[in-house]
């Protein structure tokens, strides 16, 4: 049976890792805006693209972008987990631009 004090301290830990669900929680709806505004940035990116006759796929951009992210990192382990999650973010914001200019040319030729 357990004490009434370890009673308390667990209570107290269940509480304090709601917290910081919560907290988790509020960051994910953030970066979800953050990511859609991103998004729309990378579209308005693609149109432009088109425009002056540029390919989506720019590795040395790429290259500038992930760097910019990883001199924020104060880890070696967060630089290598911002590193894969943002390789992840560039992947599917290319995908999204090819798809969204796949959708413009359709669109146009209708």
């Amino acid at each position: 049976m357990m004490s009434e004090s370890t009673v308390r301290s667990n209570k107290a830990h269940w509480q304090e890792l709601d917290e910081w669900r919560k907290k988790i929680d509020a960051i994910d709806q953030q970066l979800s805006s953050l990511l859609c505004e991103r998004l729309n940035c990378a579209q308005n990116i693609s149109s432009l693209k088109s425009r002056i006759g540029e390919q989506v796929l720019q590795p040395e951009r790429e290259k500038e972008v992930l760097n910019n992210v990883l001199n924020h990192a104060d880890s070696s382990l967060k630089s290598h987990a911002l590193e894969k999650i943002y390789r992840c973010i560039i992947d599917e914001t290319r995908l999204f631009q090819h798809e969204w200019k796949n959708n413009q040319s359709g669109s146009k030729s209708c």
